[in-house]
C-alpha cells in the first residue's frame, strides 16, 4: 500500500491553495484525486460569468489540466462531482457534463449547495481518476 508521504502533489496558481494549504491535485498509487475547482483563470478572473454551462466546461478543463501533470486524460476519469447554486442550473451543467464525459460514463454526482467563497461562481467540480482505467 502506498503511504501518504510517497504521494505526488500538483499545486496551480490559485491563493486558495497556499490560503487554505492544499494540493489541486494529489496521486496515491493510481488514484488522482482533483480538488474542488471552479471555473476561475489566473489572477481571479471569472469564465463565463453567469453562465452554468460555460463555467462547468471551465472548471472541468482546469481539473482536466491537473490531470495531465500526471500523464493522464478524461478517459481516465471514473468519478465526478458537481456543486451548483441553483437548482435551474441543472440542465446546463448536465448538458456540459455530458459533452465532455459522454464516451468516459463516470460515477458522478450532482448537488445543490447555498454558496461558494467568491459569490460570482455558479458551479465547482472535483474528479477522481484512476490509472489504467478501460473503457468498455
Amino acid at each position: 500500500m502506498t503511504s501518504p508521504e510517497s504521494a505526488r502533489r500538483v499545486q496551480t496558481e490559485s491563493p486558495w491553495e497556499e490560503t487554505i494549504g492544499f494540493a489541486r491535485a494529489v496521486e496515491v498509487g493510481d488514484l488522482v484525486l482533483v480538488a474542488g475547482t471552479m471555473p476561475l483563470a489566473e489572477r481571479g478572473v471569472l469564465e463565463g460569468e453567469g453562465d452554468p454551462y460555460e463555467q462547468t466546461l471551465a472548471a472541468f478543463r482546469h481539473a482536466l489540466d491537473a490531470l495531465t501533470k500526471f500523464d493522464l486524460g478524461v478517459e481516465s476519469v471514473v468519478r465526478t462531482r458537481m456543486y451548483l447554486t441553483h437548482a435551474r442550473d441543472v440542465d446546463e451543467v448536465g448538458r456540459a457534463h455530458k459533452e465532455l464525459f459522454d464516451a468516459v460514463r463516470p460515477a458522478a454526482t450532482l448537488v445543490v449547495v447555498s454558496g461558494f467563497v467568491d459569490s460570482r461562481v455558479l458551479v465547482e467540480v472535483e474528479l477522481e481518476a484512476f490509472r489504467g482505467a478501460r473503457q468498455s
